[in-house]
């Protein structure tokens, strides 16, 4: 099977949509003529023209209201953030008008939109430019927030996204666009909401998602040469979650890590924790430990970037703790 980049995942999902849909389009700052601040859509202005592949100004707001009106009457729009915390600009379109749609109309206008961009640290980018905000998405009813790992889940996710007739948030990492991964030339999708058991254990579960599956599967290659078998989680979407595939795996191993990028008040981890010892505490042979960031403001420096964020010896400690170890 061929090896291809994030980015082009991405990029072979839009095509594939686009060409199989007419109604729909990607708009967003510097998609077109400079194709993609990620190169994410190179070539594909010249592909669809600038009608459906769309640049905009400075101006998330505007843009996302443009993209929320367009979905509510019969468009299908991909709208780009350069990254999400550029969408606290225009949060109350996608809040506000996109989420709310079908609850405020009594089911009569759906606004099957996609935002999609990068979320969290991406490297010495500081404090503004470096927050995760999927959970905050998650936090609203009415959105689906997926979360990929690897090209192989981006494309198929990003299909499914693009073809639901909800408001869908895509969130993907600028550290990610260039990992490889093998994907399948011919056409697939993955439903949204279904987790994805990335390593069998009987140990200890480790669940994670997005580019923290990285520290996740680092950390239980390195436990598996002290003989400790980690079974390793990538929920994939985290509105919905698949709760019944973290309780089920708890069950089996006793123990449960939650790896999360973002803040621990409110977070994704919070809420998974809460769900598996509501449904299966008297499976839990020790407290669910959570490896999140530090609650602070990203940093510049690279080094206290480190001291901050999730890596492997954290969770390698964290999963030693709950296996009483440490």
């Amino acid at each position: 099977m061929r090896e291809i980049q994030f980015r082009e995942a991405l990029r072979e999902a839009m095509q594939e949509e686009m060409r199989r849909d007419s109604s729909i389009f990607l708009m967003g700052e510097e998609v077109a003529e400079y194709n993609g601040a990620y190169k994410v859509s190179q070539g594909m202005l010249e592909e669809f023209g600038a009608k459906r592949i769309i640049d905009t100004p400075i101006a998330e707001l505007g843009f996302a209201g443009i993209g929320v009106g367009a979905a509510a009457n019969g468009l299908r729009p991909i709208i780009e953030f350069m990254t999400f915390n550029f969408s606290l600009v225009a949060i109350d379109q996608v809040i506000n008008s996109a989420a709310k749609m079908m609850s405020m109309s009594g089911g009569q206008y759906s606004c099957p939109i996609v935002f999609r961009g990068p979320t969290g640290n991406a490297g010495m980018l500081s404090s503004q430019h470096s927050q995760n905000f999927e959970s905050w998405y998650a936090n609203t009813p009415g959105l689906k927030v997926v979360v990929p790992s690897n090209p192989y889940d981006a494309k198929g996710l990003l299909k499914a996204s693009i073809r639901d007739n909800d408001p869908v948030i895509f969130c993907e990492s600028e550290l990610m666009y260039g990992d490889k991964g093998a994907v399948p030339e011919g056409e697939y999708i993955i439903p949204i909401g279904l987790a994805d058991i990335k390593k069998e254990g009987k140990d200890v579960t480790i669940v994670s998602f997005g580019k923290m599956m990285k520290v996740a599967l680092g950390a239980a290659s390195e436990l598996e040469k002290e003989g400790i078998n980690a079974e390793v989680i990538d929920l994939r979407s985290i509105r919905p979650i698949d709760y019944d595939a973290v309780v089920n795996s708890v069950k089996k191993t006793n123990r449960l890590v939650i790896v999360e990028e973002c803040w621990p008040l409110g977070s994704i981890s919070t809420e998974i924790a809460y769900h598996v010892q509501r449904h299966a505490f008297d499976h839990l042979d020790a407290p669910v430990i959570r490896v999140n960031s530090v609650d602070l403001p990203l940093p510049y420096a690279p080094t206290l970037i480190d001291e901050i964020l999730p890596n492997i010896p954290k969770t390698i400690k964290a999963v030693k703790k709950v296996l009483y170890r440490d």
